[in-house]
């Protein structure tokens, strides 16, 4: 499987003239994590395109009006007045959604705006940065600047596929099966429950076709 600048594009129309750039290292990446079919390849990308943005998204800013929080974090933001309160403010807001999950630390910790989502997956928390930095041999302290580059985004991103058994599910082209995994962390029984869905949906038709 080898991705050309042609195909990315028609996959991700967004990622406009960088797109030359980015298939080296996305092709170095898919082979060392043995993403090496071409159904396994439009699963990965178009996943990694949603969480990105088509590429364009290296670090999760999570500036969010009241109303995207709300509907963003349900379960966080129970009411207008919360949400208000830490409305448009990305720190404060990664601070408390992150606090005590993945490995962070508490509010107080500062963890959850450090270890906020990184490359092309968006790859969150403590424990999951400091896996990847562990792995790819990256020295912690800079893990968030490394997974925000494009060598970084791309590794980082075939690495968590490789890691969470994603090629299986895209083998028996299971499109809700690996955004679970990519979205919620996890396999769950109810179909279509994954954030952007229909989009992920969408994308990996998409890219099933181009890279056909």
């Amino acid at each position: 499987m080898n991705l050309t600048s042609e195909q990315l594009h028609q996959i991700a129309p967004a990622v406009g003239h960088a797109v030359g750039a980015y298939v080296g290292p996305l092709n170095a990446a898919m082979s060392r994590y043995g993403i090496d079919t071409p159904q396994r390849a439009a699963h990965f990308l178009a996943q990694i395109a949603h969480e990105s943005g088509d590429f364009t998204r290296f670090r999760e800013d999570l500036n969010y009006s009241a109303v995207n929080l709300l509907r963003t974090w349900p379960k966080r933001f129970t009411n207008q007045v919360e949400a208000q309160a830490y409305a448009n403010q990305p720190e404060k807001i990664a601070n408390f959604v992150y606090a005590n999950r993945m490995g962070n630390g508490d509010q107080k910790s500062g963890d959850g705006w450090r270890y906020r989502g990184a490359g092309w997956i968006q790859l969150t928390g403590k424990n999951n940065q400091r896996a990847a930095a562990l792995e790819l041999g990256v020295i912690d302290a800079d893990i968030g600047n490394w997974l925000a580059t494009v060598p970084g985004a791309a590794l980082s991103a075939a690495w968590f596929w490789w890691k969470n058994g994603c090629s299986r599910w895209a083998d028996t082209n299971n499109v809700d099966a690996v955004s679970d995994i990519i979205n919620i962390g996890r396999r769950t029984e109810k179909e279509g429950d994954a954030i952007g869905y229909t989009k992920r949906l969408e994308l990996t038709q998409r890219a099933l076709k181009v890279l056909s």
